[in-house]
């Protein structure tokens, strides 16, 4: 489905992606790990559109897509969730679900089915954006991104500043999404959530893939776990 191939992003005149490979399959959970400034976010923006490689590749169904804009990206069959959020705040719950929502190839998410999976948002479908919690908030930028009803769900950081309750509640929605047979590419710091919903792991490293494995090559390599990610 996606594929990058020896993707370098400068930001101006600073190399911040060597040389970055890497696929997500249909119906794959694969997490992008790493400490803040590994690449990252880097990875997700230059998917998006936001920055283009110099040089490198991005493949979409064999479509190379590095030159698009970023719009042009979402309407491809991406749903991209930025760790910022990006929610209205100005904006009632029902709005940001329905401001930007379309039909998408897959045609599975509709209001009602989003309101089943985060029941939390009916509850409070006419309060304004700022007026939600951090983890509202995220719940919200999640199911806005599912209204676009995507082939492929970026997810930037989603369970950061969340409390443990509310990361749980996460993650059993991202393995629900997984089960439907919804490709994502999760970038994660939290290696249990990345661990109990992923498929594959590609760890970054000063704009590098330094570690690509399963769930147990990872779990058990104390080298990649003590060097790359501090645990």
């Amino acid at each position: 489905m996606l594929e990058l191939e020896n993707v370098n992003a400068y930001y101006g005149e600073s190399h911040i992606l060597h040389g970055v490979s890497l696929t997500v399959s249909d119906g794959e959970v694969v997490c992008l790990l790493g400490r803040n400034g590994a690449g990252k976010t880097t990875t997700i923006l230059t998917i998006m559109g936001y920055l283009k490689p110099r040089p490198g590749r991005i493949l979409y169904h064999g479509r190379d897509i590095a030159r698009l804009p970023p719009y042009a990206v979402a309407r491809l069959g991406f749903g991209f969730v930025p760790q910022e959020r990006g929610i209205f705040p100005s904006l009632t719950v029902r709005e940001n679900l329905t401001v930007f929502a379309r039909a998408g190839q897959t045609r599975r998410w509709s209001l009602e089915r989003i309101y089943r999976l985060f029941p939390r948002l009916k509850e409070r479908e006419p309060n304004l954006g700022f007026q939600l919690s951090g983890g509202e908030q995220q719940m919200l930028s999640i199911a806005r991104a599912l209204m676009l009803n995507p082939s492929l769900l970026l997810l930037d950081e989603p369970s950061e500043g969340l409390a443990p309750m509310i990361v749980r509640e996460i993650i059993e929605v991202v393995k629900g999404l997984k089960q439907e047979g919804l490709a994502i590419l999760l970038v994660e710091q939290n290696l249990r959530t990345a661990l109990a919903v992923a498929d594959r792991h590609h760890v970054m490293n000063k704009g590098e893939i330094c570690f690509t494995g399963g769930s147990a090559e990872l779990e058990h390599n104390d080298f990649v776990l003590r060097s790359y990610l501090s645990v």
